[in-house]
């Protein structure tokens, strides 16, 4: 298990731009797979992207390919999720979640969870 917190959540207007960042507070992320997840009110908690520890293998989902991009520095201990041309649909918490053996796109694919950050696009 690693302490996860998410920052850099807000308002923005429709085709802006948001950064998230996910990082740890003591322990390293540096040998744990990451993923970010959303969850949108009355709706279940859904996969956006991930990224291995290994080689940086990222993944997406269908919804946000070609908007937003995942990476990170372990140099700073910090994953981040760089949204453009958000849209209103992408209004939800964001979540980062870690692991160290297991890389998916299910939220039991990870076992350490940050408490999330609000992201709301207005039309």
């Amino acid at each position: 298990q690693v302490q996860l917190v998410e920052s850099g959540g807000g308002l923005v207007q429709a085709g802006g731009s948001l950064r998230l960042s996910c990082a740890t507070s003591g322990r390293t992320l540096s040998f744990y797979n990451v993923g970010w997840f959303r969850q949108a009110p009355g709706k279940e908690r859904d996969f956006v992207a991930s990224i291995s520890w290994s080689d940086y293998r990222t993944y997406y989902a269908d919804s946000v390919k070609g908007r937003f991009t995942i990476s990170r520095d372990n140099t700073k201990n910090t994953v981040y999720l760089q949204m453009n041309s958000l849209k209103a649909e992408d209004t939800a918490v964001y979540y980062c979640a870690a692991d160290r053996t297991r890389l998916g796109v299910i939220d039991t694919d990870f076992g350490s969870w940050g408490q999330g950050t609000q992201v709301t696009v207005s039309s």
